[in-house]
């Protein structure tokens, strides 16, 4: 007989002796209910959240880029002295934000990726992309940016300060999620998520309180998220990946569906004071691993509450990562390495590493094929 089983039969037999003498004064069938009615706890493991974010497979990396510019210059930089910092590697918050690898522009300049892809989640601020297959874009304020590096690229990841006359708040995530030892030598591709097709579930709980969720990858109730490229992990439905950007209202509930057992969750909780889930309370700024397989209530505390949300089916495969190059093994690592010195992943085709767009451009996305979009 199961524990479970063996307990509520105990506790049933004790209970019966106990009424034949009278001395219970609460009937057998509530207190069973009440065992019956006991939530599971759905949390398996709780973090602190640092720079970067711990992951679990199939993603890699989680980083949470939030910095208050200043009022942005004739260059697109900051209106504000560089002076005192570590510039081409400024990783230190001052004054509120940092430059990154940029010396006049914050951001990144060129650099390679091979293996993987980036999810770029901008919740504030803007992205100038640039890569060495010749494609170039600008996105943000809700906009995402989905990369397969597969076989190799160089691209470019700069913050234009746009705003002269005020300043120029930025927020974004990058996600890194791993590619599958058949998919990691396909062709590099980069598909934009524009915040406009991004559906956003939005429910009221019973008291009329409000939680957005944001379906960047999988699906929550009857929504679906935009196709992601063709070759990554997340285009297998049974892969059951899920990215979603959730704010709920101060007091807010909402139900975090269930997914298949055996697929990885994790939730990261990012801004708001404690985040309830089922009966135990997440502090801001911590994460917590799921149990995948059943449903969790969500309840905000006393602030708004932003949270975002990874699930995936784990991949299951060595992963040997040596800074941009996620590969199986270290020879491939080798491998990677002496191609990107031979090729240089087909060049750089920009005037800069650190290349930014014309400042009166709006958002839009130039593909490699030539394909062009504009969102103004």
């Amino acid at each position: 007989m199961p524990k479970k089983n063996k307990r509520r039969e105990f506790i049933k037999n004790a209970l019966l002796t106990a009424a034949g003498a009278g001395i219970v004064g609460k009937s057998i069938s509530a207190l069973a209910s009440d065992d019956q009615d006991e939530k599971p706890n759905p949390i398996l493991k709780i973090k602190p959240l640092g720079f970067q974010w711990e992951t679990q497979d199939p993603f890699l990396f989680c980083v949470h880029h939030e910095d208050a510019y200043p009022k942005g210059n004739a260059e697109l930089g900051p209106q504000a002295s560089l002076a005192g910092r570590n510039l081409g590697n400024d990783f230190h918050i001052k004054d509120g934000w940092r430059m990154y690898h940029g010396d006049k522009v914050p951001g990144f300049p060129g650099h390679p990726h091979r293996g993987f892809e980036t999810v770029t989640v901008v919740r504030k601020g803007m992205v100038d992309h640039s890569d060495s297959m010749g494609a170039a874009g600008r996105y943000g304020d809700g906009d995402v940016q989905w990369m397969t590096s597969g076989r190799g690229v160089q691209h470019a990841e700069m913050f234009p300060l746009l705003q002269q006359d005020k300043k120029n708040p930025m927020e974004l995530f990058q996600i890194w999620l791993n590619l599958p030892k058949v998919d990691k030598m396909v062709d590099p591709h980069f598909k934009m998520l524009w915040g406009e097709d991004i559906p956003k579930v939005n429910h009221k709980d019973i008291s009329g309180k409000a939680t957005t969720i944001e379906v960047i990858a999988g699906q929550i109730a009857d929504d679906t998220a935009p196709l992601p490229p063709p070759d990554s992990w997340a285009a297998k439905t049974l892969n059951e990946v899920g990215i979603w950007n959730i704010r709920m209202e101060a007091g807010a509930t909402w139900e975090l569906p269930k997914a298949s057992e055996g697929i990885n969750r994790t939730l990261y909780f990012y801004s708001g004071d404690i985040l309830k889930l089922n009966e135990s309370t997440l502090k801001h700024y911590h994460s917590a691993d799921l149990k995948s397989n059943e449903a969790i209530t969500l309840q905000a505390g006393t602030k708004n509450c932003n949270i975002l949300v990874l699930q995936g089916k784990p991949i299951g495969e060595p992963v040997v990562q040596h800074g941009p190059f996620v590969m199986n093994t270290i020879e491939e690592i080798r491998e990677t390495y002496t191609e990107f010195q031979r090729t240089h992943f087909g060049g750089w085709p920009w005037p800069s590493y650190a290349y930014v767009h014309d400042a009166k451009k709006g958002r839009f996305a130039l593909h490699a094929n030539g394909k062009l979009e504009e969102k103004g």
